[in-house]
């Protein structure tokens, strides 16, 4: 009998469905936070809905267990794989004391858990990538068994900190993974008013590193690249950029109207590229997933976010006195 192609790629039948299922619960906590937004009961969403295909592929792709991550703000596929649950996303999307990333004082998105290894994040775009490049300096240093990946946008591409990081990685052979989600618009801007070059991919070259361009609405093929950069960056050959070409199924945020430089055609289009009924489509093709399965793991997934978004909105806010905690030194800095 013949191999299916992510038996090919070395994942078993529960792989595929694991990621299938990562994907799938990232979509429905996106899809319940745009519901808890537009009834005011939280303050903003910034979305993952188009690229979870990307997201979930490329995180399958490394070891969960030593790696660091450096996401951006819409890798929710990409934390939920390094052990960020639910309850956790729903704790910072109402800015909860119990919020992981911290403890409701950041916007959502802005991941952190030390106890994955995700590296906290901060608003302004492409910092994240300097710091996933030092902290594989910091395993290069120290000779220790792991390395970085960092996600960023297309138009995150275009900032300085962008070409630092990805020139000190390639001066310094560092084992880290840049994977780029070029989902077409940088807020409003459209990809071909932000590069002069075809692919972000070719820019790689300038820095002695290969870059690739891959389908980000194919979790296989998104496995597949990141998981040769990944073991390339353990052989110590240095650092990839992977491009993933994906859609952007919402605004840019809950306070961004797309339709203003959008036309409903595009929107349309793009909506048929949906990486998640695609899968799912492959994965009934070769057996793996059954009407009953799926009808079984949608079950699941909703009762899991029903429970995480009761949790967090009843959950309590952080004390006011506790607004200047980890921004002044609370002994005047004698410690």
């Amino acid at each position: 009998m013949a191999k299916t192609r992510h038996e090919e790629l070395g994942l078993t039948h529960e792989d595929a469905l694991q990621i299938y299922e990562t994907m799938l619960m990232a979509r429905r906590i996106d899809e319940r936070m745009w519901l808890l937004n537009r009834a005011g009961k939280i303050p903003f969403v910034i979305s993952c809905q188009g690229q979870e295909a990307a997201q979930v592929g490329a995180a399958f792709a490394l070891d969960n267990d030593k790696d660091w991550i450096a996401p951006y703000y819409r890798d929710m596929g990409v934390v939920l794989h390094f052990g960020m649950t639910p309850q956790d996303l729903m704790l910072s999307a109402f800015a909860k004391a119990e919020d992981p990333n911290s403890g409701g004082r950041q916007m959502p998105g802005h991941f952190g858990q030390r106890k994955n290894r995700i590296l906290t994040g901060s608003s302004p775009v492409t910092t994240q990538l300097p710091h996933a490049v030092g902290v594989a300096l910091a395993a290069k240093m120290k000779k220790e068994d792991f390395i970085t990946f960092v996600t960023l946008g297309e138009g995150s591409s275009n900032q300085g900190d962008f070409h630092e990081g990805m020139n000190f990685a390639g001066v310094h052979k560092l084992p880290t993974v840049i994977m780029v989600e070029n989902n077409k618009y940088a807020i409003s801007v459209p990809v071909e008013m932000q590069l002069a070059c075809v692919n972000v991919s070719d820019r790689a070259i300038g820095y002695g590193m290969p870059g690739v361009t891959v389908d980000g609405t194919d979790p296989l093929e998104v496995y597949k690249v990141v998981k040769e950069a990944a073991d390339r960056a353990r052989r110590g050959e240095g650092p990839s950029l992977v491009e993933t070409i994906c859609y952007r199924l919402t605004a840019h945020s809950s306070d961004d109207d797309q339709r203003q430089y959008r036309d409903a055609e595009e929107l349309a289009n793009e909506k048929k590229l949906d990486p998640i009924p695609m899968f799912a489509a492959y994965l009934k093709e070769v057996g793996v997933l059954t009407e009953e399965l799926e009808k079984e793991m949608e079950e699941r997934i909703m009762k899991e976010v029903n429970e995480a978004t009761d949790y967090a909105e009843n959950a309590a806010y952080a004390e006011p006195e506790s607004a200047m905690l980890h921004v002044y030194a609370e002994d005047g800095g004698n410690e």
